[in-house]
């Protein structure tokens, strides 16, 4: 296996720039995650790293070799496609050979590979049936067995489980991690489903207009993220945003008026803010806790518009009262409450975001909470 580096690379498409000059380093072993919106560039990027584009400008680097302009088969990655691409008139085993007799491997090494990525995948029996007699998900672990049989340096996923229905995503994935920690691979993976990139990932890399927003552990990205965009990619429901001015600043303490709020203070480094500055308070639809303030806590009234129980937990959209901003509740448990409903919904301040209007960037937190 082997790190991946990109340095200062650049995508064009004639006049349009795709990639915005991305520097991204990742360790020898590591599971990372591109994640982002339509549009964004992370499939780009990981054509880039498989060689299928040419970079219009930096470096890649795979292990200690820069690979910019080398071949998509110098480079010893191996890419698992969304959609498959098996060959629908030969055999499993004969899509999972097929690549390594172009490159001339020995007949006897090519049988042990093929047969070792089959008993790894469980689709042993499948070896002698073809494409069209198999399920999505048992497609999919061809397509995995495909790449495994090569033994890259680094594998490359591009949304592999978006044409598999829900529950077998799930399963899926779960299958895709343990083989990741059985094989010790570099993994880099693509997709636009952040609860994928959330359960599987050691690090998430969330693009945003061909730029990388943020790039660490998925805890870190939900709970510091670095500006509002990434806030509210990272997390579902989406984060809660509702506008709001800062009425005073100290080095320790920001306050700021929102409507329906009134006046909150929050434990964030003030040092460079002005009162009368705008501002957006984030709030995660699972932090409002369903119940009267207590001492030194802050309250607000929710009224409901709808809500969707699945029993397990319940979801409660509406708005504060006072405020016109669209607000998810994420309650646990089923909660029994319907249109016009009003709650008493207590505002957790400690976990409260407060983001610039200007930049989207996410004033820093007290020491206090950096620590936990």
């Amino acid at each position: 296996m082997a790190s991946l580096a990109l340095e200062g690379v650049v995508k064009d498409f004639g006049a349009l720039r795709i990639i915005q000059s991305v520097d991204l380093e990742v360790r020898d072993g590591e599971f990372v995650v591109l994640v982002g919106p339509s549009g964004c560039g992370k499939s780009t990027l990981l054509r880039l790293i498989a060689g299928l584009d040419k970079v219009t400008g930096g470096a890649i680097r795979i292990g200690d070799r820069n690979v910019a302009d080398l071949t998509p088969a110098k480079r010893g990655v191996a890419m698992v496609f969304q959609s498959y691409a098996l060959y629908p008139h030969m055999t499993i085993m004969k899509n999972l050979s097929f690549g390594l007799e172009n490159l001339k491997k020995p007949k006897d090494e090519i049988e042990r590979r093929v047969i070792e990525a089959a008993r790894m995948l469980e689709i042993e029996p499948l070896l002698h049936r073809k494409p069209r007699e198999l399920s999505g998900g048992q497609r999919q672990r061809v397509a995995i067995g495909r790449a495994i049989v090569r033994d890259p340096s680094i594998f490359l996923f591009d949304e592999p489980l978006s044409n598999l229905d829900a529950a077998l995503r799930v399963q899926t994935r779960g299958e895709i991690s343990r083989l990741h920690k059985r094989l010790g691979a570099t993994m880099i993976y693509v997709t636009h489903d952040q609860i994928e990139a959330m359960t599987m990932a050691d690090r998430i890399a969330v693009l945003n207009g061909g730029r990388v927003e943020q790039f660490g552990p998925p805890l870190e990205l939900f709970e510091r993220p670095a500006n509002k965009f990434v806030a509210g990619f990272i997390g579902s429901p989406r984060m809660n945003f509702f506008e709001g001015r800062i009425v005073a600043a100290l080095p320790d303490r920001v306050d700021v008026e929102v409507g329906g709020f009134g006046r909150l203070s929050l434990a964030v480094d003030g040092a460079d803010a002005r009162a009368g500055d705008a501002v957006t308070l984030g709030i995660r639809p699972n932090h409002f806790e369903k119940r009267l303030a207590g001492d030194g806590e802050t309250s607000a009234a929710f009224k409901v518009d709808y809500a969707e129980s699945v029993g397990t937990e319940t979801y409660v959209y509406g708005k504060i009262v006072g405020n016109e901003a669209d607000v998810v509740l994420h309650l646990p448990n089923h909660v029994s409450v319907g249109e016009g409903d009003t709650l008493a919904v207590v505002i957790p301040l400690a976990r409260c975001h407060l983001f610039r209007r200007d930049s989207g960037l996410r004033f820093s937190c007290a020491a206090s909470e950096r620590e936990r």
